[in-house]
């Protein structure tokens, strides 16, 4: 269990730090209802995504993907993104360095 508390984000939409580090942060971002939206936005860390469940559409730049369980993909520094939840479920994003912001 992690020491560090579950914030919410957006309406349906939880944070939770799993662990730390100066140098990557590990964090659970759950969606607990269809149509839940992770806004755009972006920020200098370079950020790894693991789908641990539901589906999603991601906007990635001018891109635009679905992703289910299982899939992972990379977000450069400074890359515009977000997300609309499609079916309930949880994201496993890693940031290196840490998300000052989220502690």
């Amino acid at each position: 269990m992690s020491e560090f508390p579950i914030v919410s984000t957006a309406e349906n939409v939880t944070r939770q730090v799993l662990s730390d580090h100066p140098e990557l942060m590990v964090v659970a971002f759950r969606f607990g209802q269809e149509g839940a939206i992770g806004a755009l936005h972006n920020h200098p860390h370079v950020q790894s995504t693991y789908v641990e469940s539901g589906r999603f559409q991601f906007t990635l730049g001018d891109e635009v993907r679905e992703v289910g369980p299982g899939d992972s993909f990379v977000i450069p520094s400074g890359m515009k993104h977000g997300c609309v939840c499609l079916e309930p479920g949880t994201l496993v994003d890693c940031f290196t360095p840490r998300r000052e912001d989220f502690l």
